[in-house]
């Protein structure tokens, strides 16, 4: 049972650290625009069920279920909380933020395709709507946003017209008088949001893109101007850091003190000897 006791409480520090580090990576994030926090599911790592003495070897309807032994538990999937976070008015006209759902679609230099909730956006020398590391954003028709049409000459209309654009994503040109249709930003979303993995901090992509299409997301509002902030709020997390580590060092003293008990049963066996 001391053996059992050691081995219960290493699996359940183990887990701790894990969370803890889980934690310390949310609190890293609190300011990061569209991080979305995570959390750690956890499962026993060997659960037996427990009877009362049976009059026979067999189980039979002599023994009673007491319930079930485990020997500490471990982290088996890491998930995100997708929930909506606060938006924070920037008036930059390319800063977006999704209020519902949904996510961005953008892509890389490479043609990579990822998923992000980060409207942090800006236009590149070309005048393509790119995210602040030069990825292309993409319209409802996966093609890459040029906010000035091709007919138009850039030099002379770039810092003259209006970039509106509407809660639908659709993108229009205010010039003057005269308004010109353009694009429609994509926003896209996934039936199953457990099936999303992490790339960076705010880029998701499927692990199973087969089984887990993306859909033309219907239930959001897009608002220009605005950025979505994370969701992972300091006082809780700091909460979970404070729980953390008074269960790490409640289980540091089970460990001291089964330790002290197999050193005593260790010397009484040697003096019987």
């Amino acid at each position: 049972m001391i053996l059992r006791g050691l081995e219960s409480c290493a699996n359940g520090m183990l887990a701790l650290m894990d969370m803890n580090d889980n934690t310390a990576n949310n609190l890293a994030n609190v300011n990061t625009v569209g991080y979305k926090k995570g959390s750690l599911k956890f499962q026993d790592i060997m659960e037996s069920a427990v009877f009362t003495q049976a009059e026979s070897v067999l189980r039979n309807d002599s023994s009673r279920y007491l319930g079930n032994l485990s020997v500490g538990s471990s982290a088996y999937t890491y998930t995100h909380d997708f929930s909506q976070g606060a938006l924070n008015q920037t008036d930059n006209p390319y800063d977006l933020a999704i209020e519902g759902d949904g996510f961005f679609k953008i892509q890389d230099a490479d043609g990579k395709i990822y998923y992000t909730r980060n409207g942090s956006f800006t236009r590149n020398d070309q005048d393509y709507l790119v995210t602040k590391q030069g990825e292309y954003v993409l319209d409802v028709n996966n093609r890459r946003i040029r906010m000035i049409p091709e007919d138009l000459d850039p030099d002379l209309v770039r810092d003259k017209v209006q970039i509106i654009i509407g809660e639908k994503g659709n993108i229009e040109m205010n010039a003057g008088l005269q308004k010109i249709p353009m694009q429609t930003i994509g926003i896209f979303d996934f039936g199953d949001k457990d099936d999303l993995f992490e790339i960076s901090d705010t880029r998701f992509i499927p692990k199973t893109p087969e089984e887990n299409p993306e859909l033309r997301s219907e239930k959001f509002v897009l608002q220009q101007g605005m950025l979505e902030l994370s969701n992972s709020n300091v006082i809780r997390e700091m909460i979970n850091t404070i729980s953390t580590q008074r269960n790490y060092e409640s289980l540091a003293k089970i460990v001291t003190t089964n330790s002290q008990m197999l050193d005593t049963a260790v010397s009484v066996g040697r003096i019987r000897q």
